[in-house]
């Protein structure tokens, strides 16, 4: 049995999901890089101080995904903490369109079935086929915990109100992809709680990444502090929550 715990991490070749895993290895973790491109990971693994591993790992491919669960289970044993970070914003919006623009072709009489399903696929159902996969080591590994990371935009609460900022851009695709990824988390959460594994669902907030084409005005690090907050946490923490940094509730 591998001695320090292990953090798998989807989507952790950029962005908020590799700032997480810098973090992480800084607090003794072996850090999983879950990348669909092998190479990239192995890239971004090589820029961690600590034991960065790069894995292959596309949340949208079932084979992929079983294949990193088997290597994890044959090479390491166990799974302390797993983190489904990777995710898609859209496919078809526009060079130089802003999301505000890209918000107004995704109503729910317009918009494009194809994208909401490319959308859907990575992170609602491709969320449920690495849970699925992973969860016989969380269960197996003393002290395991999951963090879902999601976002503030998929809060029906929050988008019901006409006051909300969000609420003109609600639209199934991204937001509603958020919304459903909210409603894995509980539903894990309610499985997972007779055994004491928390699950819970974190926003980092609106980061400036890939994801949004940089437009985010919060840097990866002040991304990544709420999900390593919840992670240190462990089995202390509670589960059934979404927060956003520092601790502060999120309305469902």
């Amino acid at each position: 049995m591998h001695n320090q715990p292990v953090a798998l991490i989807t989507g952790a070749n950029q962005g908020i999901g590799l700032q997480v895993a810098k973090d992480l290895a800084g607090h003794g973790f072996t850090v999983l890089i879950g990348s669909r491109d092998l190479a990239r990971g192995m890239e971004a693994a090589s820029t961690i101080d600590g034991d960065a591993r790069a894995i292959q790992l596309d949340v949208t491919d079932a084979a992929s995904v079983a294949a990193a669960a088997d290597r994890i289970r044959d090479e390491l044993g166990k799974l302390d903490v797993l983190i489904q970070n990777a995710g898609i914003s859209n496919t078809n919006k526009k060079p130089g369109q802003t999301f505000q623009e890209y918000a107004q072709t995704c109503t729910a009489s317009i918009l494009n079935i194809d994208e909401m399903r490319a959308v859907w696929d990575t992170n609602v159902f491709g969320v449920l086929t690495v849970y699925q996969a992973m969860v016989p080591l969380i269960r197996s590994t003393p002290g395991s915990c999951i963090v879902n990371v999601s976002s503030g935009a998929g809060s029906l609460t929050a988008n019901s109100d006409p006051a909300s900022p969000l609420h003109s851009s609600f639209g199934p695709i991204y937001p509603g992809s958020k919304t459903a990824l909210n409603a894995l988390t509980v539903a894990m959460a309610i499985e997972l709680g007779a055994e004491g594994i928390p699950v819970n669902a974190v926003s980092p907030g609106f980061i400036g990444t890939n994801l949004n084409a940089f437009q985010g005005t919060g840097t990866v690090e002040e991304g990544a502090q709420e999900i390593v907050r919840v992670v240190l946490l462990g089995r202390n923490g509670p589960t059934g929550k979404f927060t956003r940094w520092q601790d502060a509730p999120i309305p469902w």
